[in-house]
């Protein structure tokens, strides 16, 4: 199975992303998959939206941790850890995530469940969230393993906002991401997937061409603040993040079981799976 699924209905492609056995967690095939799909949309005359969701339980649960460990396993066998090769490859994600940010046709992330880590960049470089209430928005990697490489948060949330996030690697509920300008609608998740085809449908009834020319307008605020060096910045910090001692002993424990170090990192906070809490 594609590990991203694409359908069109009227004017709105719909691209799922195709691993809920793994929460959705993001792995080369899967950005491979987006990619392609992205091609299609853009290559279809007759689309004029894009709408991403997840499938099963949650929109993406980030990186596949599992996956992130053995890479940095096999890295270490191979010799020192090179800081550029890292950047190199992480470069190619934030590329297929930059995709959706430069992408000529609108994209509407729709965001159920958990959009954490690695996953946020999907919501976060699309050009508008729609959520279900009960969802959890959040950068956890924060506190251990991680820098967040597109570095969207403080373009979309501002300086004191971003901060409270990535100093706390906190979550924020659906209302909570409406709140604070993150979203724009947050629903009971049964009505989600209505509620983000319905914006995705209205945003397609304006011209192709009208569609991109508001798109870059709006892009080029953000792009002239930065957003390139800013990137370049979180991509470099990612890898150092990884391996400072406590991101190299996450990634070990990760390697014996992945399901422990994620709760033994979370629990303090009482979040994410270890609770209800949120920002």
């Amino acid at each position: 199975m594609p590990e991203v699924l694409y359908e069109v209905d009227g004017r709105v492609a719909t691209l799922t992303l195709n691993r809920p056995e793994r929460l959705n967690a993001i792995t080369p095939g899967l950005v491979e998959d987006l990619r392609a799909a992205l091609d299609v949309a853009w290559g279809d005359d007759g689309v004029h939206a894009i709408r991403l969701r997840g499938a099963g339980r949650v929109f993406c649960a980030g990186y596949d941790i599992g996956w992130g460990a053995e890479e940095m396993e096999r890295a270490e066998r191979d010799g020192p850890w090179d800081p550029i090769a890292d950047y190199q490859m992480m470069s190619g994600f934030v590329e297929a995530y930059m995709r959706l940010w430069r992408s000529p046709k609108p994209v509407i992330a729709q965001v159920h469940g958990f959009c954490v880590g690695g996953g946020t960049d999907f919501a976060l470089c699309s050009d508008l969230i729609v959520c279900s209430e009960d969802c959890r928005i959040g950068y956890p990697p924060a506190r251990v393993w991680g820098s967040p490489t597109t570095m969207m948060w403080t373009y979309r949330l501002g300086l004191e906002r971003s901060k409270r996030l990535l100093l706390t690697g906190d979550a924020l509920d659906g209302r909570r991401a409406v709140e604070w300008g993150l979203a724009s609608e947050a629903v009971p998740e049964a009505q989600l997937d209505t509620a983000a085809l319905a914006l995705a449908e209205r945003v397609a009834r304006l011209p192709r061409n009208q569609l991109h020319m508001m798109k870059l307008l709006v892009n080029q605020v953000i792009e002239q603040m930065g957003l390139s060096t800013t990137q370049l910045v979180g991509t470099l910090l990612d890898g150092a993040a990884r391996h400072t001692p406590e991101g190299t002993d996450f990634s070990a424990r990760a390697l014996e079981d992945v399901r422990r170090a994620v709760r033994e990192r979370d629990a303090p906070f009482g979040d994410y799976g270890e609770g209800p809490a949120s920002a």
